[in-house]
């Protein structure tokens, strides 16, 4: 189905546009990505996905095959391809993705000699923002130039953090090119809100951890925690999200539960 043909929950209501982002490379960006939006998508939630990562994970993780790609995201922000032309269905209905390839990670030096060069992604997407309920922009695990375009098209960060010994390490980073975003380019960027992932119930760890970033971001904190779960990591391999892989396994369950919590913030 085209996304054209379906129409949004809220129609009078702005879609929210949420960058997915923490500069540490697997913490569970993209599985939260995936799974996030597939349970929205569940939720009758009409929702996009961009894949702003050069790795394409999001792209993979929904079964679209990198190398039968003609165009993608690269396209949208460099060649002026028309963004609606690079938006594929997925399995889950009422989910879209914009997809990534290797192509992508030389946009960072191509972006560079681009006028308005942070500008990019937002102008991009503006015709096709307010056709869904949510876009969420899964950001590479770096705060270089492709993140800074990412951080000003959108309204508010999503920001994923493993349940680990170093957790907080590289956070503060993160919320220092915030602040500087904000102050200079969108001032209204917030935290939309913090989910910590890789959850082991039976390690003290991983409760130190919750507790120590619970601590740190008050209720920006999601109640929900995702578990580590062996068919969180598997469902990417089948090209399927969590919730269509292993429908009531405890991964699934979890990014169901959290897709609530964030539709009651807005």
């Amino acid at each position: 189905m085209n996304y054209t043909d379906q129409k949004r929950s809220y129609p009078d209501k702005d879609s929210k546009v949420i960058a997915i982002i923490n500069q540490k490379g697997g913490v569970g960006k993209s599985t939260t990505a995936i799974n996030l939006s597939a349970a929205l998508g569940e939720a009758k939630k009409k929702t996009l996905l961009i894949d702003f990562d050069p790795q394409g994970n999001s792209t993979s993780g929904y079964g679209i095959e990198k190398d039968e790609l003609e165009y993608d995201i690269y396209d949208g922000i460099l060649n002026e391809t028309p963004i609606d032309s690079l938006i594929h269905s997925t399995p889950e209905d009422r989910v879209y993705v914009i997809p990534a390839t290797i192509q992508l990670a030389g946009a960072e030096i191509e972006l560079v000699n681009e006028e308005d060069r942070e500008h990019i992604l937002k102008k991009a997407i503006e015709p096709i923002k307010n056709d869904f309920d949510y876009i969420f922009i899964d950001c590479p695990p770096s705060l270089g130039l492709l993140t800074i375009n990412a951080l000003v098209a959108a309204d508010s960060l999503l920001v994923p953090i493993q349940c680990e010994y170093y957790a907080l390490e590289g956070v503060s980073k993160l919320l220092e090119s915030m602040e500087m975003v904000k102050n200079s380019l969108n001032p209204g960027l917030e935290v939309f809100g913090v989910v910590m992932t890789m959850f082991d119930s039976r390690t003290t760890l991983s409760k130190q951890v919750v507790e120590e970033v619970s601590t740190y971001f008050g209720d920006k904190m999601f109640k929900t925690v995702i578990p580590r779960n062996i068919k969180i990591a598997e469902a990417p391999s089948h090209g399927l999200p969590i919730t269509m892989y292993a429908r009531i396994s405890k991964g699934a369950l979890a990014y169901t539960k959290l897709s609530k919590e964030v539709t009651r913030r807005g």
